[in-house]
């Protein structure tokens, strides 16, 4: 799945604002997104994706919020 899949898919399953940090981990943990060069998905990664879409995500107070 795309990283903006997995990010969606942790999210809705936690029903709640998370850090970057937990994102990554929780989707590494459950191999939800594997990178093309083999490594694990890091939450400056997952920071990156949530910046490129606004419309879905929203920053506040240090935690990650899904918006749709």
């Amino acid at each position: 799945m795309k990283i903006e899949e997995a990010i969606v898919y942790v999210m809705v399953k936690r029903n709640g604002g998370m850090t970057t940090e937990q994102i990554a981990e929780t989707i590494n943990r459950n191999h939800l997104h594997v990178r093309k060069d083999g490594n694990l998905v890091t939450s400056s990664q997952v920071y990156a994706v949530i910046c490129r879409f606004p419309e879905m995500f929203t920053k506040e107070a240090g935690r990650i919020m899904l918006m749709i």
